[in-house]
């Protein structure tokens, strides 16, 4: 994951994504992280994991998309530290893709997104 300031990279982070493999989220429950172009939606400090940044998705045009196919579009897409209490495994967590659709770094990386990324900031999630 790349933060850019005015056009330019400004640091990397690498990252665990959902269980759910490489392909585009469908719908609640595929364990998929969302590609696109989303916002920054609010926080989380009292989320389950250290911090959480809620993810714009699903846009309105996904979850007609969804709908369309029978199923919810799901949500509660975040990108977070780890879970509360299991801080100790720092960068360890990033050796497998464990999340249910979020976007993961570790404790002291999501700090510093945390400080440096206001709500509202565009994103884009691809593969």
């Amino acid at each position: 994951m790349t933060l850019f300031e005015h056009g330019q990279p400004i640091r990397t982070y690498r990252i665990a994504l959902g269980r759910g493999g490489l392909r585009q989220k469908l719908q609640a429950g595929d364990n998929k992280v969302p590609e696109g172009m989303y916002r920054i939606a609010g926080r989380n400090p009292k989320s389950t994991f250290h911090r959480a940044l809620r993810i714009s998705y699903p846009l309105p045009e996904q979850e007609i998309q969804a709908r369309q196919r029978g199923f919810a579009a799901g949500g509660d897409i975040m990108i977070h530290g780890i879970r509360n209490g299991l801080g100790w495994i720092g960068s360890m967590q990033r050796r497998f893709d464990w999340t249910k659709g979020c976007i993961a770094v570790d404790d002291a990386e999501i700090e510093e997104i945390w400080r440096v990324v206001p709500d509202g900031t565009p994103i884009e999630i691809r593969p």
